[in-house]
């Protein structure tokens, strides 16, 4: 088993940045990949972005590309999502997900955390 703890949400205005934190522990080793992934109510849950160890690296989707950066710290087992220029639309609950193969399907993750609010005002 591997156990994820989202951290880091919060409410903000337009325009405002937030760093969102994903520590993973339990079978590790079997982490190649750690998605971000939303969903705002009445939604699907939709793709962030992703990190791996596999190809692709790194991955965003486009609604975020050029505003949100992926990273990790492999020694501390975290890794963060910093969001800038936040948008209303941006608003959701963001949960991070651990797999094998670096893709954009919730369907692919295995394990996932319990997620962290946020929320951008306009």
């Amino acid at each position: 088993q591997v156990q994820l703890e989202e951290s880091g949400g919060g409410l903000v205005q337009a325009g405002d940045s937030l760093r969102l934190s994903c520590s993973y522990s339990g079978r590790t080793q079997v982490v190649y990949t750690v998605g971000w992934f939303r969903q705002a109510p009445g939604k699907d849950r939709e793709f962030v972005a992703l990190i791996s160890s596999r190809e692709p690296s790194t991955a965003y989707s486009d609604s975020v590309k050029g505003r949100f950066t992926i990273s990790k710290e492999a020694a501390e087992k975290t890794v963060y999502l910093q969001m800038n220029s936040l948008r209303p639309e941006d608003t959701a609950v963001y949960y991070c997900a651990a797999g094998g193969v670096a893709s954009a399907l919730p369907r692919r993750y295995n394990y996932w955390g319990r997620g962290t609010q946020v929320t951008v005002s306009s």
